[in-house]
């Protein structure tokens, strides 16, 4: 399983890459392998402010629906076009490279010292290992 230096993670399966004061944020290795196939991902939140924690959207595979949790605080931005049902509606795109074109979204964030709380990859790896 891959958990790749540079980014930071959540408890709740999440990864960050951060670019300025953007975040981008998609699924883990390790939470793509536990859902499955991904069928269906849906983020209704683009434009809305949240706080970190607050629930942006959930992914759905064959035999179960989880949320997605904030990472950060701030606007969420953009929803990956490629992931929408809408546009591209590759859902396994996030199965596939989790950590590349499978991208979930791209915040704007609110507080970036908030991504130091996060865990770097020897951590994550701990947690979930």
């Amino acid at each position: 399983m891959e958990f790749p230096e540079g980014l930071r993670y959540t408890e709740e399966h999440e990864w960050v890459r951060v670019e300025d004061d953007v975040a981008i944020v998609g699924i883990t290795d390790f939470a793509q392998s536990e859902l499955g196939e991904l069928v269906y991902v849906e983020v209704d939140t683009v434009g809305d402010t949240l706080e970190k924690n607050e629930v942006f959207g959930t992914v759905e595979a064959v035999k179960t629906t989880s949320d997605l949790f904030m990472p950060v605080s701030g606007e969420v931005l953009e929803f990956n076009p490629a992931l929408d049902e809408n546009e591209g509606d590759d859902p396994t795109l996030a199965n596939n490279e989790p950590y590349g074109g499978g991208w979930i979204i791209k915040i704007k964030m609110s507080d970036p010292s908030e991504v130091e709380s996060l865990m770097d990859a020897a951590a994550y790896g701990a947690l979930v290992g």
